[in-house]
This record gives C-alpha cells, structure tokens and sequence, in this order.
C-alpha cells in the first residue's frame, strides 16, 4: 500500500509544471501592434496587457487623438519605463490615429 503523502506529493510535482504552461502567461503577438489602431482584444495580446490597461490605452487614444511616438504609451495610467521596455518591441504607432473627442464630435 502506498503511503499517501507520497502519492500527494507526486501529484503536485507533476501538476506544476502542467499549471506553469497554461498560466497566464502571454505569447509575443506575431507582428507588432499599432498603438493607434488596435482594439482592446488586439492590446491584450501584448505581454503583461490586461482588459483594464488595454482598456485604458483605447482610453487615451479617444482622449488624445492617437500616439505620435510610441514612448507616449507611458503617459498611460499604469504603464511606466519598467512595463514600456518590455513592450517596445511589440509596439508600432504607424498609420492614421483615431480621432479623438473633439474632432469626432465635428
């Protein structure tokens, strides 16, 4: 008869490294993304990009009328210099910004 700590201790030892590889780590998206263009689903795809900060980068977006450089990202609550050089390589801010407040209402 086995002895159930053993059997509990097995258990957890190969359960780990299951639970590490679906955690929720994120995947390096395939191209980068454009600051100015993508939606809140798109954003989220970045590393460490959860639905309230790419929430709040669409946020800004409306507010602001778009990014011209992508270190601008950092004016965005939550993201400062640590969180930004982690998504550099992922960020692009190409193409046309979406309008913001002001210029939609015209």
């Amino acid at each position: 008869m086995s002895n159930p700590f053993t059997t509990l201790a097995l258990a957890l030892a190969l359960a780990l490294p299951l639970s590490a590889a679906t955690g929720s780590s994120h995947r390096a998206p395939a191209h980068p993304v454009n600051l100015n263009t993508a939606s809140v689903t798109e954003l989220m795809q970045l590393p460490r990009v959860g639905a309230k900060t790419a929430e709040r980068i669409v946020a800004f977006l409306y507010q602001h009328g778009g990014f011209q450089r992508p270190e601008e990202h950092m004016n965005v609550k939550g993201i400062r210099e640590k969180s930004y050089a982690k998504l550099k390589p992922y960020l692009n801010v190409g193409g046309t910004p979406r309008p913001n407040a002001a210029t939609a209402k015209k």
